[in-house]
């Protein structure tokens, strides 16, 4: 490798290695500064203030994962919109004809989901 080329990623070692430097003295400091009181209260589970009640592991309908699923599916695609409509004038028409495609390749799947029924939230 170029000594050029070496030094022009010197800053950057630096910076992770004081990044780094500084997580794992944080770390080490408070263990062995930080207050270690245990008892009942402090080990309990505390959610938002709230008094726990039941086992938190009861089973909840699996529509909920698929609708983040379909979220997260559906948001993605539509990130790759953005580059499309600042780049719209300089794609031109072949550009345009390939994100009438893409489009209806989404559209697609999103009527497919819809004839499945999973966004229905019925209780069946």
């Amino acid at each position: 490798m170029d000594a050029s080329v070496s030094r022009d990623y010197l800053p950057i070692a630096i910076t992770i290695l004081v990044a780094g430097g500084f997580v794992v003295t944080t770390m080490f400091v408070s263990n062995i500064l930080g207050p270690k009181r245990k008892g009942k209260v402090k080990l309990d589970v505390f959610e938002c203030g709230i008094e726990s009640q039941g086992n938190a592991r009861i089973p909840f309908s699996i529509k909920y994962f698929l609708a983040a699923i379909l979220f997260v599916l559906f948001d993605v695609e539509v990130i790759f919109l953005y580059p499309w409509a600042v780049d719209f004038r300089s794609l031109g028409t072949p550009g345009f004809w390939e994100m009438m495609s893409y489009m209806a390749v989404l559209l697609i799947g999103f009527f497919y989901i819809l004839k499945k029924g999973a966004l229905k939230w019925d209780t069946d």
